[in-house]
């Protein structure tokens, strides 16, 4: 028997109840629905589907199996779709500083199709780093039943008998520009590295996100780990789409579930998992829609305290497939609730706490890709926060792999990406200096772009150790060596970073979490007076218009007031 639904509470209600509602219902009836289907919740299916990427290709699929499980469920799904920009081909280039304006968009599109539709739930899959924190984003804003799910990581690709990621593409451009690749070798490996749909296979931004969702508590368990290819995924899917039924039974939102504690929760398994230093911008700007602080400094004093124990690339050995072949996200989050990392008490999608929902799960000794917490791989996470003279409102840099943790040397400045890139190109620096890239900050940029084709291509050439990076920027997920990213203040508003000259001491202490430049306070002042804003090339559009409302990177680089200024929430309209 199918469940009659009461309306009357639901946003949906008003597109569909009462007389003055005809010509609204009519356009349902064009689409092929019948009063029955109006009559039920209508449940926004949200997908990043575009041909873009691989990252994104397998959502279309998906989102049909979550729409199945909403209508065996009593709901009435309605699709749609947003936006994506794949940062591996936007790498390298101007393409780039549209990534993370992307997060913003694909947010806000996402709100504005459901309040536009009065839609009562929501299911979000996406695929692409940016995809997913703008989707669970979208969520926390609207505060309607939301489940979120990932599309899936890519199956490792093969080089000379070795799985392969595009992070080993990026570095092998590095190593051909040194002449210890050939031309053929490099083709090869391009053509092989990516050999299905789905998200980079690394734990790099979108598998970060990915496990970060199911920390939170708005993904099903395990959901985030079959490879996008797997029949397995659909299964997840149509599992999402009952679930979100569920949730609308129960009443239970997602700012009842992504709580400080889950925000800390999430934290945890970054830093366990030797995640992307991206999770340090989104996670505050995942707290922002739900009214939380929960800033740069906070995410920071997590990684400080919490053991590195999942062997993944690119600091590790393995890939997402890996993990999810051990186990998946609820191996991981297993060896930390047992541990004493979790807050196994948070409620869940799945309207059972973390504790709970991990009660069954045994964790596997017969593997090596997750080991214990009394064994970790270092007793601290894989990511660091810093702070000094240099970066007051503070900046990161991921550790996961590496020997030193160190670093001084003389700056090297250079005023945007593909002037430091050139020089690496060319070889045109010295062992033991800081390259500084600057101006490439939210506001600068404009964009915050990430330098993984710099950084993958010093380690391509074998520098990564004996040269540091520091910048405004950001650094992919991929990316590895001693590269501090998101420091702050951003040089476009006149902080430290946008003083510096070459030759400047530069001194980075990741044991002490330290970031500082040899220059009196005084002197810093002087420099100051003389400083001047640098217009950037972007002075109409969509860059333009976030350069404007964009904020710091310590607190989320988030382009509006959040839930703390709210006066009313969507979900009850």
């Amino acid at each position: 028997m199918t469940k009659k639904w009461d309306k009357s509470k639901l946003p949906s209600r008003h597109v569909t109840v009462g007389p003055a509602r005809a010509p609204h219902r009519s356009y349902y009836y064009a689409m092929g629905m019948n009063e029955q289907d109006i009559a039920q919740p209508f449940v926004g299916v949200a997908t990043c589907w575009n041909e873009a990427a691989p990252c994104n290709i397998s959502l279309s699929r998906q989102a049909q199996a979550v729409k199945t499980g909403v209508k065996e469920s009593g709901g009435t799904p309605r699709e749609f779709t947003t936006i994506t920009v794949t940062d591996g081909i936007a790498m390298g280039h101007a393409g780039m500083k549209s990534s993370l304006v992307s997060r913003e968009v694909i947010a806000d599109s996402v709100e504005l199709t459901m309040r536009g539709h009065c839609y009562d739930a929501l299911v979000g899959l996406a695929g692409c780093d940016k995809s997913l924190p703008g989707m669970m984003m979208a969520m926390l804003r609207l505060d309607v039943p939301a489940v979120f799910m990932y599309g899936g990581s890519i199956l490792p690709g093969k080089f000379k008998g070795k799985d392969v990621t595009v992070q080993d593409v990026f570095e092998a451009v590095g190593q051909h520009a040194a002449g210890k690749m050939s031309d053929a070798d490099l083709h090869e490996l391009e053509c092989g590295a990516c050999p299905s749909a789905g998200a980079c296979g690394g734990q790099f931004t979108a598998n970060t996100m990915a496990c970060v969702s199911e920390a939170l508590g708005i993904a099903l368990p395990g959901s985030a780990g079959a490879p996008a290819p797997y029949e397995s995924r659909d299964q997840y899917a149509e599992a999402s789409g009952r679930a979100v039924m569920k949730l609308l039974e129960l009443k239970l939102r997602p700012r009842q579930i992504v709580t400080l504690k889950a925000l800390e929760n999430a934290a945890t398994v970054v830093a366990a998992s030797g995640g992307s230093t991206n999770a340090a911008l989104h996670l505050p700007a995942i707290a922002h829609e739900a009214g939380l602080s929960f800033d740069l400094h906070d995410v920071a004093a997590i990684f400080k305290r919490t053991p590195y124990i999942a062997d993944l690339k690119p600091a590790g050995r393995y890939v997402a497939k890996d993990l999810f072949e051990v186990g998946g996200v609820p191996i991981l989050m297993k060896a930390l609730l047992d541990g004493g990392f979790l807050h196994g008490e948070c409620i869940t999608v799945t309207g059972k706490t973390i504790a709970e929902n991990l009660r069954d799960v045994k964790f596997p000794m017969d593997q090596d890709v997750v080991r214990t917490t009394s064994a970790p791989l270092s007793p601290t996470g894989g990511v660091v926060g810093l702070k000094g003279n240099l970066a007051t409102q503070g900046a990161i840099v991921k550790v996961a792999g590496m020997k030193n943790l160190k670093f001084s040397g003389p700056a090297r400045v250079f005023d945007c990406e593909e002037d430091a890139f050139k020089a690496v190109e060319k070889r045109d620096y010295k062992d033991g200096e800081v390259l500084v890239i600057r101006y490439e900050g939210p506001r600068g940029g404009p964009g915050m772009r990430e330098m993984l084709s710099t950084t993958a291509a010093l380690y391509g050439q074998g520098a990564g150790d004996k040269v540091a990076l520091i910048t405004d920027g950001r650094f992919s997920g991929a990316t590895r060596g001693f590269c501090v990213g998101h420091v702050g203040p951003e040089a476009a508003v006149g902080g430290p970073i946008g003083l510096l000259r070459d030759g400047d001491i530069i001194v980075m202490d990741a044991e002490k979490g330290t970031l500082d430049v040899k220059l009196s306070e005084a002197e810093l002042a002087e420099r100051r007076k003389q400083w001047k804003p640098r217009k950037h090339d972007f002075q109409s559009g969509a860059l333009w218009k976030y350069a404007q409302a964009v904020g710091d990177a310590e607190k989320g680089a988030v382009t509006h007031p959040g839930a703390s200024a709210e006066t009313h929430v969507y979900a009850e309209i």
